[in-house]
């Protein structure tokens, strides 16, 4: 059918014509309420959105002296949020004259390391960048 023929049919119907298809040979079009396709299209887009989780990054903060019952409560909430598909930073702040505990510092994030393996991959290896020390841990 002709571009003005189906104008035309569409004016009688008092529709718009619709392209859905601009890339096939010929292209594809209907007589429709255009207001009513663009609202199905938003509401579809919507929906797939509404299906995707999108992972969040959550927090964990330690010191260079954080102790060893500390650590395991920490660890026991790094895998609640792993468990919640979410990635989690692991930071640690130095103060003043804490930097020179660098080796504490890899010795913590070492066993962080190892009390999550069963659960969590790292990401991001132990990185020190400024006076922090960022490590990211990421669900199996």
């Amino acid at each position: 059918m002709s571009i003005n023929d189906a104008l035309r049919k569409a004016s009688e119907y008092s529709q718009d014509l619709v392209e859905i298809s601009p890339n096939a040979k010929p292209p594809v079009c209907k007589i429709m309420d255009y207001g009513r396709y663009k609202y199905e299209i938003t509401k579809k887009y919507q929906e797939a959105r509404k299906k995707q989780k999108a992972s969040q990054i959550k927090e964990i903060k330690v010191r260079p002296k954080t102790d060893t019952h500390d650590l395991e409560t920490k660890v026991n909430h790094i895998e609640k949020f792993i468990a919640n598909n979410d990635k989690v930073k692991v930071t640690m702040m130095f103060r003043g004259r804490e930097i020179t505990l660098m080796q504490q510092a890899k010795d913590i994030f070492g066993k962080i390391a190892s009390m999550t393996e069963s659960f969590a991959q790292i990401e991001q290896h132990a990185k020190f960048e400024g006076k922090t020390m960022t490590m990211v841990l990421a669900p199996k």
